[in-house]
């Protein structure tokens, strides 16, 4: 179900994150359901709790899990918490599409009106 990639640049947590939120995002985790634990998830993937509750504090800060105490973490619950999720992946696309535009030379007002087009056309750019 979860998988972390050591030849990965970004940091553990961070990847664990991601992986979560992809979980949620195509329904394999319904909302209100109980995340793995902080021990037996760092057993499965063979990582530091430490790492793992760094990750779920993280996503908690973001809204997308909550934690009852004694009994766990939660995916949280509603279309909010998926429209958070969409949100902030597609401004991380946005932030890495830019930088690329950037290195092409590509203006801001071209950027913005291929980036316009592409909205109003359905992701279709002539």
């Amino acid at each position: 179900m979860i998988t972390i990639d050591y030849k990965d640049r970004r940091p553990i947590y961070q990847q664990l994150m991601e992986k979560i939120e992809e979980l949620a995002v195509n329904g394999l985790l319904a909302a209100d359901q109980q995340l793995p634990s902080v021990r037996s998830l760092a057993v499965e993937l063979a990582i530091n709790p430490n790492t793992i509750q760094r990750a779920y504090s993280e996503l908690e800060k973001k809204g997308i899990v909550y934690s009852v105490p004694g009994r766990g973490s939660f995916l949280a619950s509603g279309q909010d918490t998926l429209q958070a999720i969409s949100r902030d992946r597609n401004r991380q696309e946005l932030a890495h599409l830019v930088e690329k535009a950037k290195n092409f030379g590509i203006t801001r007002e071209q950027f913005l009106e291929d980036a316009a087009r592409a909205f109003d056309e359905g992701g279709i750019v002539k």
